[in-house]
């Protein structure tokens, strides 16, 4: 059974990439996880983060962006602190600020998926490469999502981390096409979620048009922002 090259070498690795990496994600939590991780993983390997893990969802409450972003500063030094974890205050100050960043999305968008998966038009992208070597470490996708979140506050999820993260939570298929995950991945059915939002956007954009027109100008500029969200999503 072949599997692709980065694996090797750890059964933790392994288990990752065979239940894990590349699978379409549409949970919230799930996603505010991988952030996390990937945040703390910057400069290091991914089996660094992997090993600690658990450590983290201990540490950061089962990783609730909820309970994250209302962290005291007490709580920030214990998690500092803790040995179980990457302890650089940068990272972990920038895990705080993007949790608060996190749920000002998910107010947005309906939920921080939609908004992720606006990104790809709601379908994953299918990769086609035949060795690691081709696959790209950030592409004009991950430019384009890592300057919006840069632009909404996010900290430390630069355009490589976020190609990461597209690939860790399958908006992007980039299995090589030898490993069997590849074709398992892309037979997958894909949740609808994003068809939902996309018909929650009609119906905010209805309900501005129809503010408007009650309430002529007052408001105008918030409701013209409203809308402009809505054809952000209706667009993807």
């Amino acid at each position: 059974m072949e599997r692709c090259g980065w694996c090797g070498g750890s059964e933790l690795y392994r288990l990752y990439h065979d239940t894990e990496w590349g699978v379409p994600v549409f949970d919230d939590q799930r996603h505010f996880e991988f952030l996390v991780l990937e945040s703390a993983q910057a400069g290091l390997s991914w089996l660094t983060v992997l090993k600690k893990r658990e450590n983290y969802r201990r540490a950061y409450d089962g990783f609730d962006p909820e309970k994250v972003a209302l962290y005291s500063d007490c709580k920030k030094e214990e998690l500092l602190a803790d040995a179980g974890l990457i302890r650089n205050r940068r990272k972990i100050e920038a895990s705080l600020v993007n949790a608060q960043k996190f749920l000002e999305v998910r107010e947005e968008f309906g939920s921080f998926a939609a908004y992720l998966w606006g990104f790809t038009g709601g379908r994953p992208i299918q990769g086609r490469w035949r060795s690691l070597a081709e696959v790209p470490a950030r592409t004009e996708l991950s430019d384009r999502l890592a300057a919006d979140m840069k632009k909404r506050g996010f900290k430390f999820l630069g355009s490589i981390i976020m190609y990461s993260h597209l690939q860790a939570t399958g908006l992007i298929n980039d299995h090589i096409l030898s490993c069997f995950r590849y074709k398992e991945i892309k037979k997958a059915p894909i949740n609808d979620l994003f068809v939902r939002g996309r018909r929650q956007a009609r119906t905010v954009r209805s309900l501005c048009i129809l503010t408007a027109v009650i309430v002529g100008n007052i408001c105008l500029t918030g409701v013209l922002d409203y809308m402009k969200q809505a054809d952000l999503i209706l667009k993807g």
